[in-house]
């Protein structure tokens, strides 16, 4: 029999890494997160995050720990002005919540669970078989050989993992690069989504008290052939020619750069590894889609891991990761490259952008567009049926259980399936009694009491599997079995 130092290796502690581990602690896995740098960063390249996420985030109870946030419920499609509150909630996500202060937050949270977090600590080698994973680490004393029944990489673009994996990264090289710069020390008019001009376009946007964050993209400036970040100076210069304003009296804290550069890994496993996050997907990074994507999958993967790892997972659960977020993933990359044409393109773009003004009109379409972007739209196989949370994720509702008062996402913090009873049905309980150990089932009621009330099953990532409006069992041991394995034996 193998001897793990733990069931499951991350690679990575940025949030898709800390997240993962605290999703896996939630089921009583054990976890080691490897991350090369010393010290979390706090730079922060990300500065919010989408309302998919804030609802994933409430889902593990962590929305409190942010405090006050500020939403977004105006923004744009590549450039162009969009409305949020056309939806429910009625915001894109928020803004002005740096990605160091998120990585916090998961960190303190999955630290609380028992998460074995080790910094300074690099995966340089590994190998698998049928039983597990080995990974060498070059730690601060030397080189130390782990073993792990799973790796999973969230290692970044440049991921090690898939590297070593063997898998394939394709997609399209930069073509273009944004250089950012955060400066104190300076007024400037506040530009949050973007000011396009002749030269180029940038965005200015507060980072708190003295401090601002610009970004500048220069039409016809390529890419430069370096990974080094722009210095204070070219990220200057670029500034005054594309606004004529002058910006290098500044005082610097901070430089970085992205690009265009898209890609998707051409699947998120082989064998006993899986890629998360920018690992396996990289793009503009319009709208923080990207630290959105990254929690989005692991919230999917965590969950099944922690089933296969107990071994009660059905056959092909874990293969459900890819096939259910490799077309979240590409639905991203091709929205941002449409969006950086539409933004940054130079006038040949200018027919598509009218085009685009004209469809923006068009509720149908404005809807669409938020759903994409916001990450709302996303669905996943479900039982048969054609009810319209068949497959979706289930927002958050006030319930009454017995004579407390409960919300379904307070129903999710543990990280379990619900089975949620709202017809106060004793044949649907029976008929999920064998799943017990691994489903909570709830009996509750909707608050509000005029509200069409359906029965339903969640995953424990929020989405929808199975619903019965009349709160009738038909159809729910299938579905149990189908997501959360075979019934237990020992009743």
């Amino acid at each position: 029999m193998d001897t793990f130092d733990a069931d499951v290796i991350i690679s990575g502690a940025g949030p898709s890494g800390l997240m993962l581990a605290g999703e896996l602690r939630l089921h009583g896995i054990s976890v080691i997160v490897l991350d090369r740098l010393a010290e979390p960063m706090q730079q922060s390249r990300a500065l919010g995050f989408s309302a998919r996420t804030i609802e994933e985030f409430g889902q593990r109870g962590l929305l409190s720990e942010f405090g006050e946030m500020e939403t977004i419920p105006i923004g744009h499609f590549g450039g162009l002005p969009i409305d949020y509150q056309i939806i429910e909630g009625g915001n894109f996500g928020v803004r002005g919540v740096p990605q160091s202060r998120t990585e916090a937050i998961i960190d303190k949270w999955a630290l609380g669970l028992g998460a074995d977090i080790r910094r300074g600590h690099e995966l340089v080698g590994m190998s698998q078989d049928e039983n597990g994973v080995r990974v060498e680490v070059a730690e601060p004393d030397g080189i130390r050989t782990l073993r792990a029944a799973y790796l999973v990489g969230c290692d970044g673009a440049r991921s090690t993992v898939r590297r070593l994996a063997g898998i394939d990264f394709p997609g399209v090289s930069a073509t273009i690069e944004m250089k950012m710069a955060d400066v104190s020390g300076v007024q400037l008019r506040l530009r949050p989504t973007g000011e396009v001009g002749e030269s180029g376009m940038v965005v200015v946007l507060p980072l708190g008290p003295g401090a601002t964050r610009v970004v500048v993209f220069e039409r016809g400036a390529g890419v430069r052939p370096t990974q080094e970040p722009p210095t204070f100076e070219e990220v200057a210069s670029a500034f005054q020619r594309v606004t004529g304003e002058d910006i290098s009296g500044a005082t610097p804290l901070w430089t970085s750069y992205f690009t265009d550069a898209s890609r998707q890994a051409a699947s998120y496993r082989a064998g006993r590894v899986f890629l998360a996050g920018d690992a396996a997907h990289i793009h503009l990074p319009i709208g923080a889609q990207g630290i959105s994507a990254g929690v989005g999958d692991v919230v999917n993967l965590g969950w099944k891991l922690a089933a296969t790892i107990q071994g009660h997972a059905p056959e092909g659960l874990l293969d459900t990761y890819h096939t259910e977020r490799h077309p979240v993933g590409a639905r991203i990359v091709w929205n941002t490259l449409v969006q950086r044409t539409l933004y940054l393109g130079g006038p040949e773009a200018q027919p598509l952008r009218d085009l685009f003004s004209e469809l923006v009109r068009i509720e149908e379409v404005r809807l669409h567009l938020v759903g994409l972007v916001t990450g709302l739209d996303i669905t996943y196989g479900a039982a048969p049926g054609d009810h319209p949370l068949l497959g979706h994720r289930l927002p958050d509702q006030e319930l009454v259980a017995g004579d407390a008062k409960t919300t379904t996402y307070e129903l999710l913090h543990t990280g379990r399936p619900v089975l949620l009873d709202l017809h106060d049905n004793a044949a649907l309980r029976a008929a999920a009694a064998d799943w017990a150990d691994r489903v909570d089932i709830v009996t509750a009621r909707r608050a509000d009491q005029d509200a069409p009330a359906a029965s339903l099953l969640v995953r424990p990532d929020g989405y929808v599997a199975w619903v019965s409006p009349d709160g009738s069992p038909t159809g729910v041991a299938e579905a149990l079995a189908q997501w959360f394995g075979a019934p237990r034996q020992d009743r």
